[in-house]
């Protein structure tokens, strides 16, 4: 299986802009720009949509895990925040809150770290991920 998406950039890093487009049309001729990426401009950029990603993964391995480990959750909530540095994408801090019936505060760590470190995400990007996880 392959999953597409393709920018287009028009101009200069900094006076330029580009136009985002996923396969599933999701994105289509999403616009993002130096603005977006460097200030508050409008638009998406690539390090929010790597955040999307690894909080959508993540969320949807720790219901695998939490289902393999006999527990079916009500709702896993995910926020990834991407530290980006230098202009080098330093670190995925995932902040996981979720209601899952009959689980210990332990058992919920354990499956959220199994889900941290074997999300196709998190297997992909080479950075530090940190991990805080709750339920309730």
């Amino acid at each position: 299986m392959k999953r597409t998406a393709t920018a287009v950039w028009n101009g200069s890093g900094k006076e330029g802009n580009g136009k985002l487009t996923t396969q599933s049309t999701t994105l289509q001729q999403a616009q993002y720009s130096y603005k977006s990426r460097f200030e508050e401009g409008v638009g998406t950029n690539p390090e929010e949509l790597i955040a999307a990603a690894h909080s959508g993964c993540f969320s949807m391995k720790l219901s695998f895990v939490l289902g393999a480990a006999g527990f079916e959750p009500e709702s896993i909530e995910t926020t990834s925040a991407i530290n980006f540095e230098n202009g080098v994408i330093a670190g995925s801090h995932l902040t996981v809150k979720a209601k899952v019936p009959g689980i210990s505060e332990e058992k919920f760590k354990e499956c959220a770290d199994d889900a941290k470190a074997n999300c196709p995400v998190s297997k992909a990007l080479n950075i530090p991920i940190t991990l805080d996880a709750s339920i309730g």
